[in-house]
């Protein structure tokens, strides 16, 4: 087990400016020619020509990041590696455990050649849907839900990662039931839900009443909010009302597309929008946002779109 690095003081906590990566998958698919069964990044860690690309991909925000003093939350490419897509992609409990650990190695590697005084680097693991991330199908409970996201949990832990995020979590119940397993195992939690172009999750619910709940049923045991997957015109009015919750909410992952989540399903292009927009709009919500300090894209986004959040967050400060 790698030690972990920033677990007990991480440093994204402090007000400090961080960026992420943009849309690992839709990159490899659209940008580098990958075909990555079920959407799983994680299927690339079995040999060198997987690894290679995904350092390359990395490698440019790093860039991004020393470049504009900010520091850098490395995401391991696990979204799709819990039980149920790794069934369905062969994977032995054995093999799947090993792609975690292979995943972290990663990371860090990635993170010590990177990393500086001003730049920190946080080895973040991805815990992703167990069902479909725009449109799931089936629901689980609470309870249910702690008891499968338990076990790729426990590999990311042992394998040392600073902390995990949930993304695209598309109902309250599966992100408690995450809450509670990575409370159990005393690692800093992130919840990122993904909303419709009413702002609303896609199970109906509104931002606020989900994140009040997972607050209300884990007693606050994620360590702040997300919002990813979608494009700020589609929850900006959900966000527009000066109200307490906002606090928890620190940062934004945003598609580079208008569309909606069905659009998106069955487009056959890859729509990456204009980065400079994009850029200034997920910056500009720092101004409902009064705890917005995590900036990083979701489907369709790049290393352009990062860096003109960079631009704007340095402009913005400038200011």
């Amino acid at each position: 087990m790698t030690t972990p690095k920033y677990r007990k003081n991480l440093p994204l906590l402090d007000g400090r400016r961080f960026l992420t990566d943009g849309g690992l998958e839709t990159v490899l698919i659209f940008n580098e020619g990958f075909e990555l069964p079920l959407f799983a990044a994680f299927t690339l860690l079995k040999d060198q020509k997987g690894v290679a690309a995904i350092k390359r991909y990395f490698a440019k925000f790093c860039d991004i990041a020393r470049t504009n003093g900010t520091g850098f939350i490395l995401d391991t490419p696990t979204w799709r590696a819990s039980k149920r897509w790794a069934d369905e992609l062969g994977y032995s409990d054995v093999a799947l455990r090993a792609a975690h650990e292979d995943a972290v190695t990663l990371m860090n590697e990635i993170r010590d050649a990177n990393e500086t005084e001003t730049t920190p680097y946080i080895v973040n693991g991805v815990v992703g849907p167990n069902d479909d991330g725009y449109n799931p199908n089936s629901f689980m409970t609470a309870k249910e839900a702690e008891n499968y996201h338990a076990t790729q949990i426990a590999y990311l832990d042992s394998s040392g990662v600073d902390m995990i995020t949930a993304l695209t979590m598309t109902y309250v119940e599966e992100a408690i039931g995450i809450a509670k397993a990575a409370r159990a195992r005393n690692i800093p939690c992130v919840i990122s839900f993904t909303v419709e172009t009413d702002g609303r999750l896609p199970s109906g619910q509104t931002l606020k009443d989900a994140i009040q709940q997972v607050d209300i049923e884990t007693d606050n045991a994620p360590i702040y909010f997300m919002i990813n997957c979608a494009h700020p015109d589609h929850f900006v009015d959900a966000i527009a009302n000066n109200e307490s919750w906002l606090e928890r909410i620190r940062g934004v992952r945003a598609n580079a597309s208008r569309m909606s989540h069905e659009e998106l399903d069955n487009s056959e292009e890859l729509d990456n929008g204009d980065p400079q927009e994009l850029g200034n709009d997920v910056v500009g919500l720092t101004e409902l946002l009064p705890n917005l300090t995590v900036f990083g894209g979701c489907c369709g986004t790049d290393h352009r779109h990062i860096e003109a959040m960079a631009r704007s967050c340095r402009h913005e400060h400038a200011a």
